[in-house]
Order: C-alpha cells, then sequence, then structure tokens
C-alpha cells in the first residue's frame, strides 16, 4: 500500500493554494468544499479565483510565493506550472512535516487528493497512488452509478440514531449487527424511496425489538472461494465475505480473497497439507459451531466449491447437530477452472462424452480408485490432489485399457498469473515429471480433450511445458 487512505477534518483551517490558474482552482474549490479558510499566492488570478476573491471567498496574495507563507497553515497544495517552484514549496513543507500536494507530481507529494465521490456525509475516495489518475476517474464514475445519492440520507438518518442505539444495545456484535441490517434492509429502502418518516419510525421500531431480544444468533457461511483468481468470486460469496466476523479459511484460499474480508475480521488457518493438519477434519466442525453458538457470522472459506473434494457435507451434518444455522454459497471447482483457463474443455462432441472427477489421495502407496471404470473410452478423467501419485495413475489406467498415448495434463495454480500446464501423455508424464518442476496445487485432466489444449488456449501469460 503506496499511501495510508485518511480523511482530514479542515473545516475552518487555513490552507494554502500557490498558483492562480485553472488547476489550482479546481483544487480551490474542493478545500471550499470542506470548509478550508483558502489563501491563494501568485501573481495573477486567472477568472474563476478572480470571481472567488471578488465574493470574499478566499483571501489572495499577489505575489510570489514565499517560505514565510507556510507559516499557521494545516496544509498546503502547489499548483504552479513552475517546477523549481514546486519542488521548493514540497522540500519546505517536509521540512516542517506539514502535509503537502503537488499537482501532477506524486513524487514530490505527502498526500494525494483521489477521485472522490461525494454523498455527505458518506464519502468514496479513489486513487492509484498518482500512477494512472485517468483509471481513478473512470473507477469514480463507474461508482457513482453504483451509489444512489440518498446514501447520504441514509448516514444521516443512522448518525441521528447512533447514541440511543449505543445506549440501549450494550453488545459490541449485537450493535454491528443491528447496523448492517439498517443499512442492507427495509428501513434502507424507505430512505432510497424518500419516505423519510416511514424510515424514522421504522428505525424507532428497529432499536426496541433489538434492545428486547438477546445476543443475536450465530451463522455459519459454507463458501467456496473458487479455484484461485478473486475475480471468480460470487456476488453472494464476496458480499458474505465483508459481513463475517471470523473467516475459517483453508491454505487453497489466496491472500487477494482474504484482503477483501472485513478488516476487522477475525482469520483463523485450518489449512491442510499432506501428513500436515493444522486441526483435524473433527475440530474443524466443531470450531465452526462453537464460534457460531456464541453469536457470531462464521464464513468458511474453502478453495474452490465446497462440495466436491471439501468436506463441505460432513461441516453441515455437525452444525445440523448442533442447532447452528448455515448457509451454502457454491464456488467454481478446480476443475471447471483449471480446465478452462488451460482451454481443455472438459466435454467435446468430438473428444468426450462424460467426464469423472476422483480425489487423488495416495492410501499406503496406492490410489483406491475404480480403475475399470476410469479407463473408458471418450471419458474425461479429472483427478484432485494427485501429484503425487501420477506414476501410479499413469500405470493403473494403462494396466486397465487405456493406450499408453492418451494425452494427460497437470495445471498447476490454475487461473492466477503462476498458472502452468505440463502436457505428455500416460506413458509420457511419468519421466516429464522427474524433469519439470511442478508443485501443489495442481489438477490432472486425462483425456482426448487435451489435445485441444495448444489450440484453444487463451490465458494470457500461462506457461506450458511438454507440447
Amino acid at each position: 500500500m503506496q499511501y495510508f487512505p485518511m480523511f482530514f477534518d479542515i473545516n475552518d483551517r487555513p490552507c494554502l493554494v500557490v498558483g492562480g490558474g485553472d488547476v489550482a482552482a479546481r483544487k480551490v474549490a474542493l478545500l471550499l468544499r470542506a470548509g478550508a479558510k483558502v489563501t491563494v499566492v501568485s501573481p495573477e488570478l486567472g477568472d474563476n479565483l478572480a470571481a472567488r476573491h471578488a465574493r470574499g471567498e478566499i483571501d489572495h496574495l499577489a505575489r510570489a510565493f514565499d517560505e514565510g507563507d507556510l507559516d499557521g497553515r494545516a496544509l498546503v497544495i502547489a499548483a504552479t506550472d513552475d517546477k523549481s517552484v514546486n519542488r521548493r514549496i514540497s522540500e519546505l513543507c517536509r521540512a516542517r512535516n506539514l502535509p503537502v500536494n503537488v499537482v501532477d507530481q506524486p513524487e514530490l507529494c505527502s498526500f494525494i487528493v483521489p477521485s472522490m465521490i461525494d454523498r455527505s456525509p458518506l464519502q468514496v475516495a479513489v486513487s492509484t497512488g498518482g500512477a494512472a489518475p485517468v483509471l481513478a476517474r473512470l473507477l469514480r464514475a463507474r461508482l457513482e452509478t453504483m451509489i444512489p445519492a440518498a446514501y447520504g440520507r441514509l448516514a444521516e438518518l443512522m448518525d441521528a440514531f447512533r447514541e440511543q442505539v449505543k445506549a440501549r444495545i450494550a453488545d459490541p456484535e449485537q450493535r454491528r449487527h443491528f447496523w448492517e441490517n439498517v443499512a442492507q434492509g427495509p428501513i434502507a429502502e424507505l430512505v432510497f424511496a424518500g419516505k423519510e418518516e416511514a424510515a424514522r419510525a421504522a428505525m424507532h421500531k428497529a432499536v426496541d425489538e433489538a434492545a428486547a431480544s438477546d445476543q443475536p444468533r450465530g451463522e455459519v457461511y459454507l463458501v467456496g472461494a473458487g479455484p484461485g483468481d478473486p475475480d471468480l468470486l460470487t456476488f453472494r460469496a464476496l458480499r458474505l465475505l465483508q459481513q463475517a466476523d471470523v473467516i475459517v479459511y483453508d491454505r487453497l484460499v489466496s491472500e487477494e480473497i482474504l484482503d477483501m474480508a472485513r478488516r476487522d475480521a477475525d482469520l483463523v488457518y485450518v489449512g491442510k497439507q499432506r501428513d500436515q493438519h493444522t486441526l483435524p477434519q473433527e475440530d474443524i466442525n466443531l470450531l465452526l459451531a462453537r464460534i457460531a453458538k456464541k453469536g457470531k457470522r462464521v464464513l468458511r472459506l474453502k478453495g474452490g466449491d465446497p462440495f466436491i473434494f471439501g468436506r463441505g457435507g460432513e461441516e453441515i451434518e455437525t452444525l445440523m447437530q448442533e442447532g447452528v444455522n448455515f448457509q451454502i454459497v457454491p464456488g467454481i471447482t478446480a476443475a471447471a477452472g483449471a480446465a478452462s483457463y488451460a482451454g481443455i474443455p472438459l466435454t467435446h462432441r468430438e473428444h468426450a462424452h462424460s467426464v469423472v472427477f476422483v480425489t487423488g489421495h495416495l492410501k499406503d502407496g496406492s490410489m483406491d480408485l475404480n480403475w475399470q471404470a476410469l479407463a473408458q473410452p471418450q471419458q474425461t478423467i479429472v483427478v484432485y490432489m494427485g501429484l503425487l501419485g501420477v506414476k501410479e495413475l499413469c500405470n493403473q489406467l494403462v494396466a486397465h485399457g487405456l493406450p499408453a498415448e492418451t494425452p494427460m495434463a497437470l495445471v498447476q495454480k490454475a487461473t492466477t498469473r503462476l498458472q502452468k500446464v505440463v502436457v505428455g501423455t500416460l506413458g509420457s508424464m511419468p519421466s516429464i515429471i522427474e524433469t519439470t518442476e511442478i508443485k501443489p496445487p495442481t489438477l490432472i485432466i486425462v483425456g482426448d480433450v487435451v489435445t485441444l489444449h495448444k489450440k484453444l488456449a487463451w490465458f494470457g501469460g500461462a506457461e506450458s511445458v511438454g507440447e
């Protein structure tokens, strides 16, 4: 994070703008909207600033900048067309620990002015740290369409009830749940519809009901995080991720996805590697129930889909036995994600009429699979967690009737920038992996559809080996 995002309170504070042109005028307008007392230093003023000065909105020092102009200022903006002057202002301000912004020169800034959406008292700021201002403006324009003006009125309503809610709902968790229900429920809809008196009456009723109830009942959200790319999360998964109190997550969940969680959510890692289980599955099941019974909203975040080799069924069995409410949010399973990003259709009219998913865990050095059912023509086999058993897999499929020339692919870290596709055959793959570095998580795809990889591969930056 290049800049620490924050909002300055400059209401009735003295601020300095050096420069009298159009750029300076835009910065002055922002400062005035925030209630600042603005002084402009410039030998001349453009039409916009001259008009503001005539109306008494700003003070004007009609001369070149002087170091003494910095005395007593809350912040400074340099907006001249002279780079040497801008640099001097920056250096002087930094020596005084005075916040300074130099327009279009981020390397000279101690703070930057982001693109803003103003729904006062609600404000949203978007910044690229000066790297791409046009992109920030485009994102702001998109957000403008997603945040109705009525959100400002909703924020005012919530502010009006803050002290009352704090006094009558003592438990912080219950209070947070209350506010989230207000912001996402019928009260918000009343505000958006312009029915503010009805919204106020509904707020009074909601506060009374919340104050009379016990601690909120906890719940578990069983959520599929998909194969790795954060953009493949569902809208529902993202919404629940941002409202959960506790995130219980697996090894395959990426940092980028965890970064989307609420900043004050507790993160609990329960990931598993081969022969290294942070918690046994039975303990994870009980952990979810125990936390939810404390009134927490627990999000169980699993790579891929929780019901495809994710042990989601075992977890909700325990939740049902413990009387805990839960929701299930499916995710894009690793098979669909890896195959799509590798350009390998799992089914194809000319290559495969069926697809089967199996798990490739080794037990006593062997895979306990129905080899005869797997070794069928025009069928795609997808093997989860089978990297350590590749040789066993190849040998058994050939022994049960599949030709040694049957195409095979290993897809490592699918859907991410580190994706790597290793292509071979049942006969060649055991020797290929001896000379090719490949690590979990890796998915195995066996079948004629693998021949389409070279033709259909579309995901830029992915590495392919063995073709």
